[in-house]
């Protein structure tokens, strides 16, 4: 097979990707895989490292703040059509399937154009926009939430599959997990929060507060706290203030690169809710807390957690209200009555989707026949 995966932007646009290429890999290892992205864009460190090549056509979403900005967007926006019509005629793919992204859209209306067969991927509960411009283009729109296909024009084209991950490998704890992380015995309950890789300040500074005020009286509750890299050190000198840095039962961290076991030790989450967030907490049935990312486009983070929240399969915080006060009672609805864990991790599961990646690549297998 000789496909074309157009993504960038984002991890959440970019992983899925991969795990559909590494999955068409598995079964095909003769295949020719060939990603697209941006020259400026996270996606060429992060294909190359997963052993994938990458060619370009730049885009830029539309400023909204600075519409002279837009001129330079439109210049792109049209000298990408060609670009995508001669990548699509020199490369020849069976398939082209975008994942998220202005770069989906080039790659896509050329593919449909050549009688290519295509699809695209929204992680979201909510389409984004260049989901919305591709749709008429694709012949499959493969989708994670429920009720996505009410918000597109297409809607016989929609194909509910769940988010493809690159690993589904979950963690699951056993007595030796928390030894192996350093959380020590008397830990009965243990809370691991994050905003993400760069951190998220409002988290940091707002968990960082209530820990200070909730740590010192719960001895029997373990703390881990990631900052992220643009938060550590002001995170650091913070907590020294409070008092907290040298306390047993709190971890302030930068980074955690064994998320995967600090997510399977852990028996609730607080963090942000991007879709491959979401899909992994699903996954492992974690009682959540999710604290939407106010600046990402159409405000899609807080909508994938509304899902959630009212189905009954994780708590919301919107950002205009955190505070040390409603970090409070979510730790103590939670901590301190098992039952709405049990539910909470029982509803989340319901959003769990397996062989995600699999089941896209069979599809692609039919839609190419």
């Amino acid at each position: 097979m000789k496909i074309i995966l157009a993504c960038g932007g984002t991890g959440g646009h970019i992983y899925p990707a991969i795990a559909i290429a590494n999955t068409v890999r598995a079964h095909e290892p003769d295949s020719q895989i060939l990603f697209v992205g941006s020259t400026r864009g996270i996606e060429n460190q992060i294909v190359a490292k997963a052993g994938y090549d990458i060619t370009h056509i730049d885009m830029y979403g539309l400023n909204r703040k600075n519409p002279l900005a837009n001129i330079k967007t439109a210049y792109y926006f049209l000298a990408s059509g060609g670009k995508a019509r001669k990548l699509i005629k020199d490369f020849a793919p069976d398939f082209v399937i975008g994942t998220g992204g202005y770069q989906c859209y080039p790659p896509l209306a050329a593919a449909a154009k050549a009688g290519i067969p295509c699809a695209v991927h929204e992680s979201n509960s909510i389409p984004g926009k260049a989901v919305r411009m591709v749709e008429k283009h694709v012949n499959r729109v493969y989708t994670n939430f429920p009720d996505v296909a009410e918000r597109l024009a297409h809607k016989e084209k929609v194909m509910r599959v769940g988010n493809p991950l690159v690993s589904e490998n979950i963690v699951r704890a056993d007595a030796g997990t928390r030894a192996s992380l350093g959380i020590p015995k008397n830990a009965k309950f243990v809370l691991l929060s994050f905003g993400g890789s760069r951190g998220a300040a409002p988290i940091n500074e707002n968990m960082l507060d209530f820990i200070a005020e909730y740590a010192p009286t719960h001895p029997e509750m373990y703390f881990a706290h990631a900052t992220g890299s643009a938060g550590y050190t002001a995170s650091c000198e913070k907590a020294e203030k409070l008092g907290i840095s040298s306390l047993p039962n709190v971890r302030i961290m930068e980074y955690i690169y064994d998320m995967p076991v600090w997510e399977a030790a852990a028996d609730m989450v607080i963090c942000r809710a991007g879709a491959m967030t979401i899909s992994e907490m699903a996954l492992g049935k974690k009682a959540c807390v999710f604290i939407p990312s106010p600046y990402v486009a159409e405000n899609h983070q807080y909508m994938n957690a509304k899902v959630l929240a009212d189905a009954g399969a994780a708590m919301l915080i919107e950002e205009n209200e955190l505070s040390p006060v409603a970090l409070r009672a979510c730790v103590e609805e939670i901590a301190g009555n098992a039952e709405n864990t049990r539910k909470l991790r029982e509803n989340i599961e319901k959003f769990a989707f397996r062989g995600v990646a699999e089941t896209i690549y069979q599809d692609i297998k039919q839609l190419i026949g």
